[in-house]
């Protein structure tokens, strides 16, 4: 099996028309006919570096008390926008040669102080537009923050309140969403406070990564009644620790950060495993086997659970070295039974897209539940996903906390993608199987995948007979 990876063009948050170094980057406008398989795969995919680990990662090294360098880190929309947010900050970011396939490693130098009087393009990214309204309230001046038209139907309110409940002073005119502005005086005096983070486990993380540098720490307590995907919680609490910061949560839902020192260090960026999802699941639609390289032993990647969720519908996953290699037998284009599930899928949520469009290839029903609160992220995610699948002659229902998914034979048509990168690779999938199945913007995948199409279309080139041809 060979090994593909890809060194092209980094995306920069401008719009398509100003894309400065990019001019090598393959042209994803406009619809894009995703590919049937061909047989049986015998693929190896290296990814890029996690957007979740890169962009903690990064509002760390800003607020560290000495330099920090990120090997490995990601280069997509998303973490851009996040680089670009923190330099209009005072923040010194530079790239430095290093050894990664997908762009050079990162150094940030914090400065002595935060400087404000400046505006934030969030663009689609959650990451951006809740993890740095607590560091701009630690800036020096008025911070702005708007993004993509999109971003704006994001729910922000709990960022809003939290922010208030310290004695920011923000003004959103009551919309509880994008734009808003805030008037930092240079740092936060903290304590304690309650907020109901139901809508996204990120409102949580945001007040975490900041709370070192507040006066008096942080005493953060949810009051909803649910808190979806806990592990990038953990993933918060574990970045934070290697940094020197201890949290403690003597209960759930209650976390307590002390004031101090967030140290400055060198992190390797492990890649990212929900990324992989697509890819893996290719191989139970195409038969063959599918090794993502690089695979952590352990890690707070939400992306870890394919190890167990892929079983479910039939594949063989087993670890070859450092990479985790899904086996998907014959596949369902070879014929092989792939069973209906009934998942709760809370703790791993960015997930379902890849775990439904499969469910919609199945051989029997499936109900994916444990995903409300997905109608908060890039799109309403669950109704997209009815749409798009209904649109192919497949039979979805909306739930209260998900989809019940029956499948049905599927025909070509056209696949939104709602700027969405996870429903362009969702239909992605489903074109394995499906002829004429037209995405309409696969280029939605820059947000944290650029080089999707590349990557794609060489595990498809990457055969059983491919790879026995002398």
């Amino acid at each position: 099996m060979q090994v593909f990876t890809y060194s092209g063009a980094r995306f920069s948050p401008y719009g398509d028309d100003e894309r400065p170094g990019t001019s090598d980057a393959p042209d994803t406008r406009g619809d894009w006919l995703a590919p049937r398989a061909t047989g049986p795969l015998a693929a190896r995919v290296r990814l890029p570096g996690s957007k979740s680990l890169t962009n903690r990662e990064l509002v760390l090294s800003a607020l560290a008390d000495g330099p920090s360098l990120l090997r490995r880190p990601l280069h997509s929309r998303d973490s851009m926008l996040m680089i670009e947010a923190l330099r209009s900050l005072g923040v010194q970011i530079d790239e430095v040669p290093g050894d990664g396939a997908y762009g050079p490693d990162v150094r940030i130098t914090p400065p002595a102080e935060l400087s404000g009087s400046t505006a934030i393009d969030c663009g689609l990214a959650g990451t951006v537009m809740r993890f740095l309204p607590p560091v701009a309230a630690l800036a020096l001046g008025p911070v702005a923050f708007d993004g993509d038209e999109s971003a704006r139907r994001r729910p922000m309110r709990t960022t809003v309140d939290s922010l208030r409940a310290l004695g920011v002073d923000v003004n959103d005119d009551g919309r509880g969403a994008l734009p808003f502005s805030l008037w930092g005086t240079g740092s936060v005096r903290g304590g304690e406070i309650s907020i109901d983070a139901s809508a996204s486990s990120q409102f949580v993380s945001g007040l975490l990564l900041a709370a070192p540098r507040f006066t008096e720490g942080l005493v953060l307590r949810h009051t909803g009644d649910r808190l979806p995907s806990m592990p990038h919680i953990e993933m918060t609490i574990a970045a934070l620790a290697a940094r020197g910061v201890t949290v403690e949560s003597p209960e759930p839902g209650v976390w307590v950060v002390p004031p101090g020192p967030i140290a400055g260090r060198t992190i390797d960026i492990e890649p990212d495993l929900s990324n992989a999802a697509p890819f893996l699941v290719a191989a139970i639609v195409s038969g063959g086997t599918v090794a993502v390289d690089g695979w952590p032993l352990s890690t707070t990647q939400v992306g870890a659970d394919l190890e167990t969720l892929l079983p479910l519908f039939g594949a063989r996953v087993h670890r070859d070295g450092e990479a985790l290699v899904v086996d998907g037998g014959p596949g369902l284009l070879g014929g092989a039974v792939v069973p209906g599930v009934d998942l709760d899928l809370s703790t791993g949520g960015e997930l379902a897209p890849a775990i439904v469009a499969l469910a919609a290839l199945a051989s029997g029903p499936s109900t994916i539940t444990g995903i409300g609160h997905l109608r908060g992220h890039e799109t309403d995610r669950l109704a997209a996903l009815a749409a798009e699948i209904t649109a192919l002659g497949g039979a979805v229902t909306e739930l209260d906390e998900g989809l019940a998914i029956t499948p049905r034979p599927l025909h070509g048509a056209a696949w939104r993608a709602y700027e969405d990168h996870r429903m362009a690779t969702a239909g992605a999938i489903i074109g394995l199987a499906v002829d004429g199945v037209l995405v309409d913007d696969i280029g939605s995948t820059a947000k944290t995948l650029p080089q999707f199409v590349e990557l794609w279309n060489s595990m498809l080139d990457q055969t059983e007979s491919s790879s026995s041809t002398p």
